[in-house]
């Protein structure tokens, strides 16, 4: 892009970040990567999503005259401006457009994390949403199932689940392409203190009665009772009474010495 200038870390007038913090940005989390991730368009642009992390989160909220950017305008500018990205720039709406199709097949996990009497759960909102969900998020490369939950769960509610999981206690469903599996946390104190360990990702963390989640559907978008904005949570909840009865009767028998 014409008017960029290497030797500049100030942000131009139109708040674009300029040359040398695009180059830092691409060196950063492009360039200094295992060569396997490398290799495929996904894997690059899922680099570019994490320098547009980095840059929003960090960069233009430590220098407000920069410009917020949403993914495919940061993809754009970084692709225009890093080296090693320009000779893709005449592809980079194909290559944009198969990334994003790409993510809705990669794997779902998370966790639903109930209270000690399992008649409650923690639903999370999204920094710009209006909808609640169970917290979770998309696996990494060569990631576990487990791990996966354990690293979203504690990201966006500072709450550690890794003692209280059971690989085995889970309830898994496919959303199209998507398969999304869920960890069943019982009794967790109800006065545990929640909080998001990223920045701009969650706005709210809160404590949900399960009977007022039940919807008229069971859709992947829907309304609780109380009209609550619900999303992927309807599909989880009938095996959810089920599992949380269950977790809740063990739990009872434990306390008491008994035998399960």
């Amino acid at each position: 892009m014409s008017g960029l200038h290497r030797s500049s870390s100030a942000p131009l007038k139109n708040g674009l970040p300029p040359q040398e913090l695009l180059d830092d940005l691409c060196s950063r989390f492009v360039l200094n990567v295992p060569k396997e991730d490398q290799q495929s368009f996904e894997r690059i642009l899922f680099l570019v999503e994490y320098a547009h992390w980095f840059y929003e989160d960090n960069t233009v909220e430590k220098n407000p005259s920069l410009k917020s950017l949403s993914l495919k305008e940061f993809t754009s500018l970084l692709f225009n401006n890093c080296d090693v990205l320009r000779p893709y720039v005449a592809h980079i709406d194909d290559i944009f457009k198969d990334f994003t199709d790409y993510k809705v097949r990669v794997p779902v996990t998370g966790a639903i994390i109930l209270d000690e009497t399992c008649e409650r759960c923690i639903l999370v909102k999204g920094w710009k949403g209006t909808s609640w969900s169970f917290p979770r998020g998309k696996k990494n490369k060569d990631e576990e199932d487990h791990a996966c939950a354990i690293r979203e769960v504690l990201e966006e509610t500072g709450f550690d689940v890794s003692e209280l999981l059971n690989k085995d206690e889970y309830i898994e469903v496919i959303f199209g392409q998507q398969r999304v599996r869920l960890y069943i946390i019982a009794g967790v104190k109800d006065d545990t203190a929640f909080a998001p360990l990223t920045k701009k990702e969650i706005s709210e963390i809160a404590w949900h009665r399960l009977d007022d989640l039940q919807p008229a559907t069971n859709e992947v978008i829907s309304r609780g009772i109380t009209g609550l904005k619900l999303y992927m949570v309807a599909p989880f909840l009938a095996d959810l009474c089920v599992e949380s009865k269950e977790q809740f009767y063990r739990k009872q028998l434990n306390d008491c010495g008994k035998p399960i």
